[in-house]
């Protein structure tokens, strides 16, 4: 069993093709994308500047829908037109799709909440009662074929603890706090600390783990920065300050993990029964959202993982927002979801989108960015949470899966019939300009027209 274990691990460092990766006491660090890497023999044989670079997805989650009224877009192109509640896109909408009308059908007529949430990436039917059963999501499958490509295969990431117990429907409260599934049985475990997706990221454990991850590796960072171009040595300087910058974050989180498990120790409680911030979680939720985006794109720009999922506000959140001037908590203020106190969590998460995004689209990959050869998807699990209707869910796609999806569109399907706005559909449509061909997946055979 270890062997294999090695084995599949010296096929997914092989597998970094165009990367190189920096070495310290007990650290691994990916570098991005750097074109004259191959250039001095280092790295992968084959030509930087001419293979393809790889895509990647991502699935962003906000629970409790939107602001109806207050979510749209019409036209194309440089005339395209977002609502109050998409503004923050603005500076991307050439590289974003706003889709209406699509739906989960599985996820209708069986109760709120968890019934609405437990299969939106998959598309399965799922139980209610003690044993949970749904089915693999779609960025799972990804993660399962191209995952092999990199030392990690998928990053499953969330900003609210989940919850335990049942909802009055008799669904597991389980569907509400996950939306990415390894099999029909069992949901992901997602990773809430960002000390320790931060970790995970570059390998890093042991001993030494408080220490400077760049600090460990700078002999060989000064090394090879002798070795590349004057513009590669300027990327590579850049990402190492990003690096730096999220490290600096990470080490007050890490200190106050650490002191969260002695006071869970000596009052003999778990550390998940204890509330934010005494579980050891950022007590504000902007720190936590933007420390997760930058490690989803630290994870990206190295290559160390083409599939993420981020649960930026889970179902039946109880996420609260003081800085916003809101006093309720995200569920409660969904059920008025026409006032201004509900915009303003709606407008606040798709900023967070908007944050990565661009973030990404600042690093280079050859001729294009990161952004250019990604998809990120963004939806909620219903429209309106004042009626918690979800005969359609709102949906934004940002990116090009490298020039293979057209952007810059609204797209409405709401009246093109119930078999022609399946989400599942979507899913087969993405995973086909992946390379991950399905007959069908969920309840959808064929793929979204026009997407």
């Amino acid at each position: 069993m270890i062997n294999k274990r090695h084995d599949v691990r010296r096929k997914r460092e092989k597998a970094l093709s165009r990367r190189t990766l920096l070495r310290g006491a007990g650290v691994t660090m990916a570098l991005p994308w750097l074109e004259s890497l191959a250039g001095f023999g280092i790295g992968s044989a084959s030509a930087a500047t001419t293979a393809r670079q790889p895509q990647r997805f991502a699935v962003l989650f906000m629970g409790t829908g939107i602001s109806p009224g207050r979510w749209w877009a019409k036209g194309a192109g440089a005339g395209l037109e977002l609502s109050e509640s998409l503004a923050p896109l603005e500076p991307l909408k050439a590289k974003i799709n706003v889709i209406d009308g699509l739906f989960n059908k599985a996820a209708t007529g069986q109760g709120i909440h968890p019934a609405m949430t437990g299969n939106m990436l998959s598309g399965v039917p799922i139980r209610k009662g003690s044993i949970i059963q749904g089915g693999i999501t779609m960025d799972q499958v990804l993660a399962n074929r191209i995952g092999q490509e990199t030392l990690q295969p998928s990053m499953v990431l969330a900003c609210e603890r989940a919850m335990t117990g049942f909802h009055e429907s008799n669904f597991s409260n389980a569907y509400s706090s996950h939306i990415s599934w390894q099999s029909s049985e069992s949901p992901v475990p997602n990773e809430m600390y960002p000390s320790l997706a931060f970790d995970s990221l570059f390998e890093n454990g042991g001993r030494l783990r408080n220490t400077s991850v760049l600090d460990r590796v700078k002999d060989h960072a000064l090394a090879l920065s002798g070795k590349i171009s004057s513009t590669d040595k300027l990327k590579l300087d850049e990402y190492l300050a990003s690096v730096r910058e999220v490290e600096r974050s990470i080490e007050r989180m890490r200190t106050d993990k650490d002191k969260a498990e002695d006071r869970a120790r000596d009052a003999g409680r778990p550390l998940f029964a204890m509330k934010r911030p005494q579980d050891g979680l950022p007590e504000d939720i902007r720190d936590h959202i933007r420390l997760m985006c930058d490690i989803v794109a630290l994870g990206f720009q190295t290559d160390k993982t083409r599939v993420a999922s981020l649960l930026l506000a889970r179902d039946l959140s109880a996420l609260y927002y003081p800085f916003l001037g809101v006093s309720k908590q995200h569920h409660g203020a969904s059920h008025y979801d026409t006032e201004e106190d509900y915009q303003k969590i709606v407008h606040f998460q798709v900023s967070q989108l908007a944050n990565l995004a661009r973030r990404l689209d600042a690093m280079p990959e050859g001729e294009s960015t990161v952004l250019d050869n990604s998809c990120l998807l963004f939806l909620s699990n219903m429209w309106s949470g004042a009626k918690h209707d979800n005969k359609k869910v709102p949906v934004v796609t940002i990116g090009g899966l490298r020039g293979t999806l057209k952007t810059g569109r609204a797209l409405d399907y709401f009246e093109s019939g119930d078999d022609n706005r399946k989400l599942c559909s979507l899913y087969l449509s993405i995973m086909d300009r992946m390379g991950v061909e399905l007959a069908e997946f969920g309840d959808a055979k064929t793929r979204l027209a026009g997407f």
